[in-house]
């Protein structure tokens, strides 16, 4: 399902910070069963993907970002050691208009992907950025539409800014990452649950 001789051969960006894209990172003939199998998620925030229901081939995909294969690829990327390092995967389906304020991500995660999975995308707002710094969101080395099967990786920093233009509504991104341990995965999932708890019995919170 995943190209990863796409991912292979995509070029490694290295200014402002170490980052890669591939379009068509999911096989095309692969995306139509796939974005039918996707979680329908009904409010914004992410989501543990243990809380989301996806079919078959959403389930295929998941064995696939968490397999060996990508995490070699990804580790020869980058030329970073992610071997033991456990993975932590999320997704989102919407935005509130308060996303995509300027980030880094946080010191535990080594590695941030991001899968798009969105038919089409015509609006502005909602392309992620790859930012020069920590004020500007307008300064940026490069903008990736959210389109389904485009992936981003980026190795996390001090420098690795990143946001997007306010967008409210539906925009589904699958993030993993790979983290400095256990601990992390456990505390993050944790704190997801029970966001995505306070969503359900609050949908103002």
């Amino acid at each position: 399902m995943l190209d990863l001789d796409r991912l292979r051969a995509a070029p490694l960006s290295r200014e402002p910070y170490e980052f890669v894209v591939v379009d068509e990172f999911v096989r095309r003939d692969e995306l139509a069963a796939l974005l039918a199998d996707c979680p329908r998620l009904a409010r914004h925030g992410s989501f543990p993907i243990e809380a989301t229901d996806g079919g078959p081939h959403f389930a295929r995909l998941l064995g696939e970002l968490t397999g060996p294969g990508l995490r070699t690829a990804i580790a020869e990327k980058f030329a970073l050691d992610l071997e033991g390092r456990p993975t932590m995967l999320t997704l989102r389906g919407w935005s509130d208009g308060k996303d995509g304020r300027i980030h880094t991500d946080a010191t535990t995660k080594l590695i941030t992907l991001l899968l798009y999975l969105n038919p089409s995308w015509e609006a502005a707002e909602g392309r992620l950025r790859i930012l020069r710094s920590a004020t500007d969101l307008d300064d940026y080395a490069a903008e990736i539409a959210p389109l389904a099967g485009t992936m981003l990786a980026f190795r996390r920093s001090e420098r690795s800014y990143h946001g997007h233009l306010a967008h409210r509504g539906e925009r589904r991104v699958l993030q993993l990452n790979w983290v400095t341990g256990e601990d992390v995965v456990r505390r993050e999932i944790g704190r997801h649950r029970w966001s995505a708890r306070l969503k359900t019995l609050n949908p103002f919170a």
